[in-house]
C-alpha cells in the first residue's frame, strides 16, 4: 500500500471545488445502498437524519410543557397529561437525541478520517448500532402513541415499577435497546483508535476530539450496563412483582436511585465530553493557534470519565443517606469540576491573543464557554450540602441541567455541524444567516432558563404544572424565550436543507484547519478516505504562531 507524508499546510488534494469526482454519497443513490452500508460516513448521516427527526420531537413536548406553564392555572391540560409531556421529552432528548448526538454522527464520521483509518474497525457492528437505535426510538414513539409515560424520564421505583398504569415497559425497553447501540459504538471507537492509527499517529499527536471520544467511550461501556440491567429489574418487579425496589414487598425504593445515578451522572459526561472536543478543534482552528496545555486537555477528559462515576450520591442528598455520605459526595463533586475547569482556563488561554475570526462555528464555541460555564458554577451550588437541600427538585436544578446540556452539550453538536458541514456534505452554508441563528439561540436560551434559577431559588418546584401566581412572570419570560430559541434551532434546518442543492461547492479545507480530515480528504471524501494511507510527521494543530509587533 502506497502512503504519504502529512506536512502541514500542504494538501493532497489540489482541486479547489470538492475532491474526488466519485464520494461516499455518489457511491450509490439506492435506498439498499444506504440502509446496507457499512461505510461510517455514511452511517452517521444516517444518525444526523435520525437524531434531528427526535429532537424535532423533543421539542415539540417542550413546547407544550412551556404553553401550559404561560398561565398559573393549569388550564391547557390535566396533570396526568402533563406528566406524560415532561417524561416523553426527557425520555427523547436524553436518551434519542443528547447522549447519541455528537458521538453517533461526528466520532462516527470523523474518528476514522482524524486518524488515517479507512474505517471504524467493525463496520457491520456499526450498522447495527444504528439499526438498535432506531429499534429503540420506535419502541418510545410506539410508547407515545399508545398512551405516553407518566414517570419522569429518571423511571423512579415505586411509582415505574408497581404503581403507574402508562406505558412504562415499552418506553423503557426502548431506552434499553438504544443503551446496546451506546455500548457498540463505544466499543468500536476504542478498538478502532488503539488499532487503526495511521503510521506516525502517536497518542500525543491525535486531536482532542478523539480523545474527548475515547473517554465517552469508556463511560459507554463500564456505565451503560448498569442502567440495562435496573431496567430489567423494573420490568421484572412490574411484570411479576418480585419486590426489588417496591418496600411493601421488602425491596428497597433507595437501591433503584443508587443503580441509575451510577449510570446517569456519568452520562451526562457522555453528553458533554463530545461536545469539549469539538470545542477544542474549533477554538484552536479559528484562533490560529496551537492549543494551549494539550496534554492537560487530554488527560482531564480522562479524569472526568473515572471521576464521573463516583459523584451520584450527590443526586441523593435528600433521600435520607447519611450526612456523612453526603459530605464524600460532595466532595468528591467538587473534585470533579477540576478537569472541566482545566478545560475552560486552557481554552481561553488559546483564545488569547490569538487571531481570531468569528465565523458560525466560532460563535457556537463561544457560546459554548459561556453556557457551559454558568451550568458549571451553579453545579458547584447544587453540590453544596445544604444549598442543594434547598433547591433540589426545584427549576434551579433544570435550569442548571439545561446550561450544561443544551447550553454545552447541544451548542458543541451545533458548532460541530457548522464546522463539518462542508466535509460532511461538499457544499458551503450561508454564512451570515449562519451567525444570525446562533446569536438567536443564545439570546433563547439565556430568556428560557435563566428565569428558572431564579423562580426555583424562589421555590417553585419543578413538575409542577399548577403555581402561584407570583411565578408567572418569570415563566412568561421563558416561555418568549423557548419560542425564540426554537426559532433558532428551526433556521439552521432550513438552511442547511437549502445548501445540499444550492449552496457553493466547498474546497478541501475552506477553514484552512489542521488535521487529516481537512488536509488529506475531499469534501465530501472518498468511500475509503483517503487515495493513500497518510504517514504523520507532527504533532496536532501546529498552526502557525501570530507575531504581534510591539
Amino acid at each position: 500500500m502506497s502512503t504519504s507524508v502529512f506536512k502541514p499546510g500542504e494538501r493532497q488534494l489540489s482541486d479547489p471545488g470538492s475532491g474526488p469526482t466519485e464520494n461516499y454519497l455518489n457511491a450509490g443513490f439506492s435506498a439498499k445502498s444506504w440502509l446496507l452500508t457499512v461505510d461510517h460516513k455514511r452511517i452517521a448521516i444516517l444518525y444526523l437524519i435520525s437524531l434531528t427527526f427526535f429532537f424535532l420531537i423533543g421539542g415539540l413536548f417542550a413546547l407544550l410543557i412551556r404553553l401550559e406553564l404561560l398561565t398559573p392555572a393549569g388550564d391547557l391540560m390535566q396533570s396526568e397529561t402533563y406528566n406524560k409531556m415532561f417524561t416523553m421529552h426527557g425520555i427523547i432528548m436524553v436518551f434519542f437525541f443528547l447522549i447519541p448526538a455528537v458521538p453517533a454522527v461526528f466520532g462516527n464520521f470523523l474518528i476514522p478520517l482524524m486518524i488515517g483509518a479507512k474505517d471504524l474497525a467493525f463496520p457491520r457492528l456499526n450498522l447495527l448500532s444504528w439499526y438498535l437505535y432506531i429499534g429503540g426510538g420506535l419502541l418510545a414513539i410506539l410508547a407515545i402513541a399508545f398512551g405516553g409515560v407518566d414517570t419522569g424520564w429518571t423511571f423512579y421505583t415505586p411509582y415505574s415499577s408497581t404503581y403507574s398504569n402508562s406505558n412504562v415497559i415499552l418506553a423503557a425497553l426502548g431506552a434499553f435497546i438504544a443503551g446496546f447501540s451506546s455500548i457498540l459504538t463505544g466499543l468500536n471507537f476504542i478498538v478502532t483508535i488503539h488499532k487503526m492509527r495511521a503510521p506516525g499517529m502517536t497518542w500525543f499527536r491525535l486531536p482532542l476530539m478523539v480523545w474527548g471520544h475515547y473517554a465517552t467511550s469508556i463511560i459507554q461501556i463500564l456505565g451503560t450496563p448498569v442502567v440495562a440491567i435496573t431496567i430489567v429489574l423494573v420490568a421484572l418487579e412490574r411484570l411479576f412483582s418480585i419486590g426489588i425496589f417496591n418496600p411493601k414487598l421488602g425491596g428497597d425504593p433507595i437501591l433503584f436511585q443508587h443503580l441509575f445515578w451510577f449510570y446517569s451522572h456519568p452520562a451526562v459526561y457522555i453528553m458533554i465530553l463530545p461536545s469539549m472536543g469539538v470545542m477544542s478543534e474549533v477554538i484552536t482552528c479559528f484562533s490560529r493557534k496551537k492549543i494551549f496545555g494539550y496534554d492537560f486537555i487530554a488527560f482531564s477528559s480522562l479524569a472526568i470519565a473515572v471521576l464521573g462515576f463516583l459523584v451520584w450520591g450527590h443526586h441523593m442528598y435528600t433521600s435520607g443517606q447519611s450526612i456523612y455520605t453526603s459530605m464524600v459526595f460532595s466532595i468528591l463533586t467538587f473534585l470533579v469540576a477540576i478537569p472541566s475547569a482545566i478545560k475552560v482556563f486552557n481554552w481561553t488561554a488559546t483564545l488569547y491573543k490569538g487571531s481570531v475570526s468569528y465565523s458560525a462555528p466560532m460563535l457556537y464555541a463561544i457560546g459554548f464557554l459561556g453556557l457551559f460555564t454558568i451550568g458549571g458554577l451553579t453545579g458547584v451550588f447544587l453540590a453544596t450540602l445544604a444549598v442543594d437541600v434547598h433547591v433540589h427538585d426545584t427549576y434551579f436544578v433544570v435550569a442548571h441541567f439545561h446550561y450544561i446540556m443544551v447550553g454545552g452539550a447541544i451548542m458543541g453538536y451545533m458548532a460541530a455541524l457548522h464546522f463539518w458541514w462542508p466535509k460532511m456534505t461538499g457544499r458551503l452554508y450561508p454564512e451570515g444567516w449562519a451567525r444570525f441563528s446562533a446569536l438567536v439561540i443564545f439570546v433563547g436560551f439565556h430568556l428560557t432558563f435563566f428565569p428558572q434559577f431564579i423562580v426555583g431559588y424562589m421555590g417553585m418546584p419543578r413538575r409542577y404544572h399548577v403555581y402561584p401566581e407570583e411565578f408567572q412572570i418569570l415563566n412568561v419570560f421563558s416561555t418568549a424565550g423557548a419560542t425564540i430559541l426554537g426559532i433558532g434551532y428551526l433556521i439552521p434546518l432550513v438552511y442547511f436543507l437549502w445548501s445540499l442543492k444550492y449552496g457553493p461547492r466547498s474546497s478541501a479545507n475552506p477553514w484552512n484547519a489542521k488535521g487529516l480530515e481537512w488536509e488529506q480528504a475531499g469534501s465530501p471524501p472518498e468511500t475509503f478516505n483517503f487515495r493513500d494511507t497518510p504517514v504523520v510527521m507532527e504533532g496536532a494543530y501546529e498552526y502557525e504562531p501570530k507575531i504581534w509587533l510591539k
